[in-house]
């Protein structure tokens, strides 16, 4: 799936110093995640904003 343009990627606050790093971008009513150190090579995977809330609010129990 081609990336709206333009994507505006934002690393996750919580990744830390490690390698273990994720960066999520937004547009368009969907969220776009991919593996920091891969940059733009990372495979994206993309869910709608309503999954991604979903996400967070399993995460944050």
């Amino acid at each position: 799936m081609p990336l709206p343009q333009p994507m505006t990627w934002r690393k996750s606050s919580r990744s830390g110093g490690g390698e273990n790093c994720v960066e999520v971008g937004c547009a368009h009513g969907t969220r776009a995640i991919r593996d920091t150190k891969l940059g733009e090579t990372s495979p994206v995977l993309h869910v709608t904003d309503r999954a991604f809330t979903a996400f967070l609010r399993h995460l944050l129990r």
